[in-house]
């Protein structure tokens, strides 16, 4: 193939992203923030500090410089943390051609303004290259599909074409695409999920039960499904792999960096000895946490798990005490519309 993509950001998932479309045959630019990393992916064909043990194809350059990194590229992935999309897309937008298709694979929503990465660019891309955006979510951790375990993930963009294109670009038959036009609810799926699986770090840190986690997993979907119908997403999505099969990942894999930060908080640590522990890894559902604490106020949505999580991160409050609070609270039906029923 003499097409050449890029990937923005050599994380874990954005070093698995380029690892699969380099061993489909895609000439494929990484951009790195350090020469170590750079050196590591070029020479010794791996990235050992963000996904070690994961060979890197020859068709796989890294480089320093975004700009070159990003020339010549039809088709760009950015996977920068959440936190960091704004200052990146900035810089992508005085260098990249109106025809660029850009899909966002972080997940996270921006704490001072409350965005989804989809809306920070569209706000800071000219209006021709904002049409052609889209997001990809699903479980995916970049350690299984960096080893080329069967996994599934979905696209979606306002552009049903946009969408089938990197649908086409990404398959292989151990990496399965579904395409979805509800951008808004692939991307909150995504985001909040992170919450609830600190919260299920938590669980397993304090050492709850089966039964524990199954209903934490549960109330924890409705509560992603409550704000997403707030904010304009489709209820359905939230049971897709950006919903339910993203929670369900990140709540028992152990891979997922969310569950351990509540597995420490559960053991008495503070959020600052987790992060300093963490290898320069990102745990994208603290600042998500935050963000969806305001968004709940702002929406008037009741979200009690994920204030929950919020008290103990920020708040400092015990888990143990919060975990006696969720379980005190009022009794209440399952489901809100089902209630109709016996009226």
């Amino acid at each position: 193939m003499n097409e050449k993509v890029a990937v923005v950001g050599a994380g874990s998932w954005g070093t698995a992203i380029a690892a699969l479309l380099g061993d489909k045959g895609y000439q494929t630019s990484l951009w790195v923030r350090s020469e170590k990393v750079e050196k590591d992916v070029n020479k010794n064909r791996q990235n050992s500090k963000y996904l070690p043990g994961v060979s890197i194809p020859p068709l796989v350059k890294a480089y320093t410089s975004l700009e070159e990194a990003v020339k010549g590229c039809a088709l760009i992935f950015l996977v920068v943390p959440a936190q960091a999309v704004r200052k990146i897309a900035q810089q992508l937008a005085k260098i990249l051609p109106a025809s660029t298709i850009v899909i966002n694979a972080s997940k996270g929503v921006e704490v001072d303004s409350l965005y989804r990465m989809s809306q920070i660019l569209q706000e800071e891309f000219p209006a021709e290259l904002a049409q052609n955006i889209g997001v990809m979510s699903g479980p995916n951790h970049a350690e299984e599909v960096g080893r080329k375990i069967p996994s599934a993930t979905v696209v979606a963009a306002n552009k049903k074409e946009v969408a089938q294109y990197v649908q086409n670009t990404l398959f292989t038959p151990y990496f399965r695409v579904y395409t979805n036009p509800d951008l808004i609810g692939v991307e909150l799926g995504g985001a909040l999920k992170n919450i609830i699986a600190i919260a299920a770090g938590v669980c397993d840190g304090l050492g709850f039960g089966d039964n524990t986690k199954s209903a934490l997993i549960t109330r924890g979907l409705a509560e992603i499904t409550r704000l997403g119908k707030f904010m304009g997403a489709h209820p359905l999505t939230f049971a897709g792999l950006s919903g339910m099969g993203d929670l369900i990942t990140t709540c028992a894999s152990k891979h997922s960096r969310n569950r351990r930060v509540g597995v420490e908080l559960a053991q008495g640590k503070n959020l600052e000895q987790i992060r300093a522990g963490m290898n320069d890894m990102v745990a994208e559902g603290v600042p998500t946490t935050k963000a969806a604490y305001q968004l709940a106020t702002q929406y008037g949505v009741e979200l009690p798990i994920a204030q929950t999580v919020y008290e103990v991160l920020f708040k400092r409050k015990s888990p143990s005490e919060t975990v006696d609070a969720l379980m005190g609270r009022q009794a209440t039906y399952e489901e809100e519309t089902l209630d109709e029923i016996w009226r």
